[in-house]
């Protein structure tokens, strides 16, 4: 610092001398020394924080120096192959469901006939269950209505010698299900008497049949008729004629037997059936009444 005229004359030092202005000076040089230092101070320390900041930064950085570059591609880089394996992943589970689930127009319309069949089987097999029960029961049914009918239906068995008091009686009265079949004969001819041996046969097969026989004479029917309409066979049911055969004798010849009879009188529907049932029937009944006669 300067001194004055009056100081140099009194013999002032300057080191010894301290002015106010002169301490101001210094505490600010002194202010700008501690703030020097601790911007240095601070460079460093933001220098370091920068630098460890670089290696352990994750995101998005905004330092555009080499090292902030690097960082971004390995994270890019990293984030790009994360996102392969998710989808490489979504792939893998998209085709194990398409696996699963996935079926063509040819199996679904395989898997509908499929189930079509099965339905019209299971239907079909209830259908014949249904029906092997109805027809069970029907057929129980049937055998006994027709146990019933043939129980309450006259059994004779033998040949019935009719005249003209009787022959009315013996059609008009008779059971409506039994068939009276009679036979006009006249004695001394051969045909008639082999007509008579076929009659005692046939009324043991079919006892259910009333068989009869009717001289012509006491018919009192014609002469002409008693030499060239014998053996006639007259059959009625609920007292009506329903078949009319005269002069057999052409038809059957002079010598005939019981199955030719049979076969001629079946095959116009003249004799009630001998299938499997009606013998069953029939035999249970002739047992019947082998037990109640005993």
């Amino acid at each position: 610092m300067a001194l004055s005229m009056d100081d140099k004359l009194l013999g002032e030092k300057t080191h010894y001398y301290c002015s106010s202005s002169e301490e101001s000076d210094s505490e600010e040089l002194e202010q700008q020394g501690s703030d020097s230092e601790q911007r240095r101070a601070g460079g460093q320390e933001q220098t370091v924080s920068r630098e460890s900041d670089l290696g352990t930064y994750k995101g998005h950085c905004t330092n555009t120096g080499p090292k902030g570059v690097l960082t971004d591609w390995r994270r890019f880089k990293q984030l790009q192959s994360e996102q392969k394996l998710e989808q490489e992943a979504e792939k893998l589970e998209l085709e194990r469901k398409l696996t699963l689930t996935c079926r063509s127009h040819l199996q679904d319309e395989t898997e509908k006939q499929n189930d079509s069949d099965f339905v019209e089987q299971v239907e079909q097999q209830l259908l014949d269950g249904i029906e092997d029960e109805f027809l069970r029961e029907y057929r129980q049914r049937r055998i006994e209505e027709m146990r019933i009918a043939l129980k309450n239906i006259p059994k004779f068995g033998k040949v019935f010698d009719l005249n003209a008091d009787n022959f009315v009686e013996a059609v008009d009265n008779e059971h409506p299900g039994v068939m009276v079949i009679v036979h006009l004969y006249e004695q001394a001819t051969p045909a008639c008497d082999a007509m008579n041996g076929c009659f005692l046969c046939l009324a043991q097969e079919y006892p259910t049949v009333k068989f009869c026989k009717l001289k012509v004479s006491d018919a009192k029917l014609s002469q002409k008729f008693a030499k060239k309409g014998v053996p006639a066979l007259l059959i009625y049911k609920k007292g009506e004629l329903i078949g009319n055969f005269i002069g057999l004798a052409k038809e059957l010849g002079e010598d005939f037997y019981a199955p030719d009879v049979e076969s001629f009188l079946l095959a116009h529907a003249l004799l009630p059936s001998k299938d499997l049932k009606t013998n069953i029937i029939r035999s249970q009944l002739q047992h019947e009444e082998s037990s109640d006669s005993d």
